[in-house]
């Protein structure tokens, strides 16, 4: 089978052909739109869906080009349908079912969580159930995922997301955007041990994260430190990076811990721990989750960098899994700002967290 797979869920415009021979990923094209915000510090909504206007044509194009394949050789059409920016979603759906209806094939909605979810199979043999961490800038998440469209949440941010406060923290001290590979190359150079952040929700019970408290101490911090021009020294500034990183690495540590343990008693079957979301690039946590797995008896799973960040190759591999069960959907799909892959699962105690 041969699918194409489109995502348009924030600043990424993405087209990807994936299959289901040894050749997994036929072609991944992914046009980031960081230029176009790095001047407000953050994703403009409007910015975006304008953006994936401009350029998803070409890109699919370019996808079905490098592929070697054009439309008529099609099996089928995914498109991230949510959650997400809503804007850039209508583009990425509406463009997917135009291809659908005018080629007779089936459409697939693509929970973006599930594209995440299931992106390590793509790569490896990684069979269900296992243990998710979904780290990323709108959403920080642990699941069993027991299969295609069957997920248990053991616990989510109550607050902000992990990737949220990497790039807040960013913005504090001053290194720009995206905040995520900012804080990194600030904090390889810095002292983690000068400055003391708080770890929210360590040692306690249960699974659920929490950052925003975190972010509030960083602003202390850095208020305290900024000269009466609001300038913040380098070595402060590189400091007070490594101080985030490691605060925000004990904290998902610390909820992966307990949520391993509720794995072993409930999924006596489930091998191993699989890290996913653009967090996952980040390499001084993807090795302290290693050593975490191993602790646990788990194998550690983390997809290859360019899998981590949004891109197409994960939306044409879930709608290729769908696919094989049987599931599609009408042309008649409403997209969904939110759409939590759990449904069943009692609703987050904080405002900010994004389903």
């Amino acid at each position: 089978m041969l699918i194409l797979g489109i995502e348009t869920s924030c600043d990424e415009t993405a087209a990807a052909v994936v299959s289901d021979d040894g050749a997994r990923i036929r072609a991944n094209i992914v046009l980031s739109q960081l230029a176009e915000h790095r001047p407000y510090g953050g994703v403009v909504p409007e910015v975006a869906a304008r953006a994936h206007l401009d350029h998803l044509d070409g890109i699919i194009a370019q996808a079905l080009d490098e592929a070697g394949i054009d439309c008529a050789d099609l099996d089928a059409v995914a498109a991230t349908a949510g959650p997400g920016l809503i804007g850039g979603i209508f583009v990425g759906v509406m463009e997917a079912k135009a291809i659908a209806l005018a080629r007779r094939l089936p459409f697939i909605a693509v929970n973006h969580l599930e594209g995440h979810a299931l992106s390590p199979r793509l790569v490896a043999d990684v069979p269900f159930p296992y243990l998710l961490l979904l780290v990323s800038g709108g959403h920080c998440q642990l699941l069993a995922v027991e299969g295609v469209g069957r997920y248990r949440r053991l616990g989510t941010t109550i607050d902000d997301a992990a990737g949220e406060a990497f790039d807040k923290g960013a913005k504090l001290l001053g290194l720009g955007y995206p905040g995520g590979p900012a804080i990194e190359r600030a904090a390889a150079a810095g002292d983690a041990t000068r400055f003391s952040l708080p770890r929210p929700l360590k040692g306690r019970p249960g699974c659920d994260f929490s950052f925003s408290g975190l972010k509030t101490a960083l602003r202390q911090q850095v208020a305290m430190l900024t000269d009466a021009e609001g300038r913040l020294a380098p070595r402060d500034a590189a400091d007070l990076a490594a101080a985030l990183q490691a605060a925000i690495g004990d904290s998902l540590v610390d909820r992966t811990t307990h949520a391993a343990a509720q794995f072993h008693r409930r999924w006596p079957e489930g091998k191993s721990l699989v890290l996913a979301g653009g967090v996952a690039a980040n390499r001084t946590l993807r090795a302290r989750l290693a050593e975490l797995a191993a602790e646990a008896g788990l194998a550690f799973v983390v997809p290859p960098a360019a899998l981590c960040t949004d891109n197409a190759a994960m939306i044409g591999w879930a709608g290729l899994e769908r696919l094989r069960l049987g599931l599609t959907d009408p042309l008649d799909f409403a997209p969904r700002p939110r759409w939590p892959l759990d449904p069943a699962a009692a609703p987050a105690i904080g405002a900010g967290v994004k389903a």
